[in-house]
């Protein structure tokens, strides 16, 4: 019994974790990926019904289903003299409820890291903090009326445009101020959730967990002031120290790798080729030991290009470690062929 009962909680967990991306056709997953009837979901649907942690809509032939949503707050605070610890243990902590101990310490760091750059970097006056959760994620956005991310780091930097604030927060150890922060917050807190993105000005940062890519997309009416969108599963057994640990490496435990998404080097669907794209890739990549260029995306890149990367700047900087990622034959030929003219 215990083992069917292991089985039943596994199945109705599924219908959990996937009812959002699949409202509409959850029963055919599910048993697909169990290998049971339709009539043996819809018992474990009516279960799950019954227990409230979903909401169905619809009649019996187009019947959708949506998890229940079992908190769904939001509270304004004035940025001024705010502290974020504060926020976390007075509002947000209780809101999320009771949820594993690995769980909460990745909402901690994410949540006062975020808010904390809203208090010292936003220029903002106030913020909206918003928490929703679910039986089987909880999602939480803080939203400023400040100046905007990517424009303020544009400006501090000066940078050519928002584009190339991403890439440098896609890389980490960005900083606008450097003698009171680290520039570590973004690229962790990016790491560590299932869904993370920020919306700011004209563009649009996401990244995924345990997908390479940092999309990048501009926004036909930008506006002001800076949101960030956190959301992670419940039950995760995700750590920030495995995650610390993955950027990490000697016995000091400093962040010295980064993972570079070479497609945010590139404007649309422009071809890199040149060496000043290069440059821009490879700005601020000294700060780290090892570097991994992903070229997720990237179907040609040029010999400039290529030459700029793996043998001008690999000469320049000996003691670094260069490694590449996702590339296809094609990429592959050409950095292969800087490399070998690196060797002559």
């Amino acid at each position: 019994m215990a083992g069917v009962r292991k089985r039943g909680e596994a199945i109705r967990q599924f219908i959990l974790d996937n009812v959002t991306h699949h409202p509409s056709s959850i029963v055919a997953r599910t048993a697909e990926e169990f290998g049971i009837s339709r009539q043996a979901v819809n018992g474990h649907l009516r279960r799950l019904l019954a227990q409230e942690l979903l909401v169905a809509q619809g009649t019996t032939r187009n019947r959708t289903y949506r998890l229940q949503v079992e908190i769904s707050v939001s509270q304004g605070f004035e940025l001024s003299g705010l502290q974020e610890d504060l926020v976390w243990r007075q509002f947000v902590a209780p809101n999320l409820g009771v949820l594993p101990d690995n769980v909460l310490g990745i909402w901690n760091f994410g949540f006062t890291e975020m808010l904390n750059n809203a208090i010292d970097h936003s220029q903002g006056g106030r913020a909206i903090v918003s928490l929703e959760k679910t039986p089987a994620f909880s999602r939480i956005s803080i939203t400023d009326d400040g100046t905007g991310i990517f424009v303020h780091i544009q400006q501090v930097l000066d940078l050519l445009d928002e584009r190339h604030a991403v890439l440098e927060l896609a890389k980490g150890k960005l900083t606008t101020d450097p003698e009171n922060h680290s520039g570590e917050g973004i690229f962790f807190s990016s790491r560590m959730f299932d869904e993370y993105a920020i919306l700011s000005g004209g563009g649009y940062f996401f990244h995924e967990f345990n997908k390479p890519e940092d999309w990048i997309l501009e926004r036909e009416k930008p506006a002001d002031g800076t949101s960030v969108f956190m959301q992670l599963g419940n039950n995760s057994a995700r750590t920030a120290r495995a995650v610390f640990d993955k950027y990490g490496s000697g016995e000091d435990y400093g962040f010295d790798k980064t993972v570079v998404p070479v497609s945010l080097a590139r404007y649309g669907n422009e071809q890199l080729v040149s060496r000043s794209q290069a440059k821009r890739l490879l700005a601020r990549v000294d700060r780290f030991r090892i570097v991994i260029f992903d070229f997720t995306g990237i179907d040609y890149v040029g010999q400039a290009f290529a030459d700029e990367v793996f043998r001008v700047f690999k000469n320049r900087h000996p003691r670094m470690e260069l490694y590449f990622s996702a590339a296809n034959a094609a990429v592959t030929d050409m950095i292969v062929r800087a490399l070998g003219t690196g060797k002559n």
